[in-house]
């Protein structure tokens, strides 16, 4: 599957839409994006039941301020709408590979039902 690019306007469908979504923070004049862009892409390709999706920092400045993107790339993996990675740097593709499987492993009913808790605790 080919990577979605993502946009402030198509986001959150995306998210809505997407079992599991990777997205990919860069920009062109990155050097490590353009060497990470490679295994992300092949990723995709291996992962059809995945959405990967891109944003480009400099035309998206928006939605990489409401993440408060510091440095590229950064990755982030969302899975039933919950953000369950977020990490600046590239990824070796065995390393991707790896959180891909830890990702699809995790038992979601658990989350949700930890962050319900979470949620319904009185705050300080």
């Amino acid at each position: 599957m080919a990577t979605k690019t993502i946009t402030h306007e198509n986001f959150q469908e995306t998210l809505d839409t997407a079992g599991i979504l990777i997205v990919d923070f860069w920009a062109s004049w990155c050097g490590p994006c353009r060497a990470f862009a490679p295994t992300f892409e092949k990723a995709s390709d291996a992962h059809t039941d995945v959405v990967f999706g891109k944003v480009d920092t400099e035309d998206q400045q928006e939605l990489a301020g409401f993440f408060q993107i510091r440095s590229i790339p950064t990755l982030m993996i969302f899975r039933e709408k919950v953000l369950l990675y977020n990490e600046a740097g590239a990824l070796p593709a065995p390393a991707l590979e790896q959180l891909i499987g830890q990702v699809k492993a995790l038992d979601m009913a658990k989350i949700h039902a930890e962050i319900a808790a979470q949620q319904a605790q009185p705050q300080a």
